[in-house]
């Protein structure tokens, strides 16, 4: 087997003409009669699973993918895909996958991942932590991540990373830590610039920071930080 994080691409093939035959009729069959034709072409060595492609994944690695699969080189790309569905949607990265077939002998599996939206500072090391607050599979160390460093576990955090890394994945990008300030305060910093906010801010309210700071910077003022606690407000305490 072989894996490829790539989208996949078509390499060029010269088909005989009975391949190509065998194919055409193939086709046919399964689309007239579904369930007498699949299980016909599901004996066919022809048909026998040759190559498999893993697409969509960035931190979990494709041979993990292929290895949960478990293919045997009996396994014909007719069989029944909700077995390896199941198998590689059993892994804890994965938020979906779906299996497409393509003829003659390639499955091609693409995986949806549950994303980190943030590292959490551990005994062991940095841990990354997804949009609901389980910690992943995955290890900073051997997988680049830019990631906000948050320092502690805290569920009011994740959704607010999520929602601006949607809506705002620019200004996410330049979040470098966050932290709690009191029971209903945060402060992070984006671009080095201190931040105060209530928890539970949303992505657009956050965004409105940057033509503040933008103004700011062009006049050369240098800010201490900017406070986003008040409504409609931001305010900008300068140095």
């Amino acid at each position: 087997m072989t894996e490829d994080t790539s989208a996949p691409v078509a390499a060029p093939r010269r088909w005989t003409a009975w391949r190509i035959a065998v194919a055409g009729i193939a086709a046919v069959a399964v689309v007239s009669s579904p369930v007498w034709g699949v299980a016909l072409m599901r004996e066919l060595a022809f048909f026998r699973v040759r190559r498999v492609e893993v697409v969509g994944v960035q931190y979990l690695d494709p041979a993990v993918v292929v290895a949960r699969l478990r293919v045997d080189t009996m396994a014909s790309v007719w069989d029944n895909a909700d077995k390896w569905v199941r198998r590689v949607q059993g892994h804890p990265q994965v938020a979906a996958v779906e299996v497409e077939r393509r003829l003659p002998g390639t499955l091609i599996v693409h995986v949806t991942e549950n994303r980190p939206v943030a590292l959490v500072p551990h005994a062991d090391g940095l841990r990354a932590i997804d949009a609901a607050g389980r910690r992943l599979p995955v290890d900073p160390a051997l997988v680049p991540m830019d990631l906000p460093i948050v320092a502690l576990h805290d569920a009011a955090v994740w959704p607010m990373l999520d929602s601006l890394r949607a809506a705002q994945p620019a200004l996410y990008a330049k979040v470098s830590d966050v932290r709690r300030a009191g029971a209903h305060e945060l402060r992070f910093s984006v671009a080095g610039v201190p931040v105060r906010a209530l928890a539970g801010i949303g992505a657009h309210r956050i965004a409105e920071i940057v033509p503040v700071a933008g103004d700011l910077a062009r006049r050369r003022v240098h800010i201490a930080e900017l406070d986003l606690r008040y409504r409609d407000q931001v305010i900008a305490r300068i140095q």
